[in-house]
């Protein structure tokens, strides 16, 4: 196989970042553009197609995206939909005129409807009624991905659409009430300890069920499908590994080393009750995770502490 050319949009997220470090490693890669807001106004075409003639690139990938966890995604609804929306459209607008480039587009698993069975097929997609709290953000999603497909019917770009379950990792987003459930629980646990609190409140009943990747799994992942041909747009990317929120909970305590109780606050949502991701596809094309929780954890952990969050 030919060395590639390589384009990261959303280099300096959670994704991006990851992947930026992990594809300068490797041995498919001939050239890197980690383009990030200061090289590339992803609002503007004219941009991404400067940037698209400046690098001719053989492959996109796609990691920009506004993000949050529950409460981000339930307080600004609006915002959440508007902005991923332009950022796609305006992408795949610029990339339909460049059909020889291969793109990579990173979703997310809450694309599927709230009542997908368990664990969910890529066949679930628009077979239901999406989780009410982050609808907006899904919307996008699910819009990429059929914005995609008809690129590809209509201009003949190949594309590739990952959906990648619940990440957590370096560089993610640390705060009290705009993050996902591990480095929301990771900052505010950090707090209690040092407040030296005597207990720690996890939001909603820590009943449902969740399923957690190291985001290097996913870049690795990436790596894994550059230059291969596979015969699907829509793939999967899991552990195949859950969890209650308590008990991650706990892991997260035994992390930090916090001498509290841990109890549940009932006022803040659950989400759904449930969700895990079939990764049969992606599995049987010869890629698995290997970064177990505990592991990813304690290096995540020690990133968040060496980075003063």
């Amino acid at each position: 196989m030919n060395k590639l050319k390589v384009i990261i949009f959303g280099s300096n997220g959670l994704v991006g970042s990851s992947l930026t470090r992990i594809l300068k490693e490797s041995d498919k890669i001939e050239y890197l553009f980690p383009s990030t807001r200061d090289d590339t106004d992803l609002e503007s075409p004219d941009s991404i197609k400067k940037t698209i003639n400046e690098n001719s690139p053989d492959y996109v990938i796609n990691c920009a995206a506004k993000v949050g966890g529950i409460h981000a995604n339930n307080t600004y609804r609006t915002d959440f939909l508007i902005d991923n929306l332009k950022i796609n459209l305006n992408l795949f607008e610029v990339l339909k005129g460049f059909k020889n480039v291969n793109i990579i587009n990173l979703g997310s698993s809450c694309i599927y409807p709230l009542n997908a069975k368990d664990p969910i097929s890529e066949s679930s997609l628009m077979e239901g009624k999406l989780e009410p709290t982050n609808s907006p953000y899904a919307i996008a999603k699910i819009a990429s991905i059929e914005l995609g497909r008809e690129i590809a019917n209509e201009f003949g770009n190949n594309v590739l659409n990952l959906m990648p379950t619940n990440l957590y990792g370096p560089n993610d987003n640390f705060s009290e009430m705009n993050s996902h459930v591990i480095p929301g629980l990771i900052y505010r646990m950090h707090k209690a300890s040092v407040d030296e609190d005597k207990e720690f409140k996890i939001w909603g009943s820590g009943k449902p069920l969740r399923e957690f990747m190291h985001v290097d799994d996913l870049s690795y992942c990436i790596e894994f499908l550059l230059g291969k041909e596979v015969e699907t747009d829509l793939i999967n990317v899991g552990t195949g590994e859950e969890i209650s929120i308590l008990n991650l909970a706990k892991l997260i305590k035994d992390t930090i080393g916090f001498k509290g109780d841990i109890t549940t606050n009932m006022s803040m949502p659950d989400g759904n009750p449930r969700k895990l991701l079939d990764s049969t596809l992606i599995n049987n094309l010869g890629w698995k995770s290997s970064i177990d929780l505990k592991t990813g954890m304690e290096q995540t952990y020690k990133w968040f502490k060496e980075n003063n969050l």
